[in-house]
């Protein structure tokens, strides 16, 4: 009979142990595929600034100061970033300066995370 309750405990913990790791290990696979997803979206630029508004500023990436691949690369564009409270900015930002931006594309709009400014 004391060997019957040792087996049925010894079973119990096991179970138990294998329920507790089945329901923390997701969980932890899930945080660090969601980090990998998070980081992957940021995305860095150089370029001139043309235009400064309250709440965003448009710079001109050349081909020369574009860090795509050469392949992907046009003579120029223009891309517009949004500002929020949660953007820092290293440098003023006023038109013919050269911006550094790390950003994110969310809904088709481009969202300035960080920007460094240089004359």
């Amino acid at each position: 009979m004391k060997r019957e309750r040792t087996v049925f405990f010894t079973i119990l913990i096991g179970l138990v142990s294998v329920a507790i790791v089945a329901a923390v290990v997701p969980e932890v696979a899930d945080t660090t595929q969601y980090s990998a997803q998070e980081s992957a979206q940021a995305k860095y630029v150089t370029g001139k600034i043309t235009a400064v508004e309250k709440n965003s500023f448009t710079i001109s990436v050349g081909a020369a100061l574009s860090i795509e691949p050469v392949s992907q690369r046009s003579k120029e564009k223009a891309m517009t970033f949004g500002i929020d409270k949660n953007t820092t900015i290293e440098g003023k930002l006023q038109v013919g300066s050269t911006a550094d931006v790390t950003y994110r594309e969310t809904n088709g709009k481009l969202l300035a995370i960080s920007v460094r400014v240089t004359q």
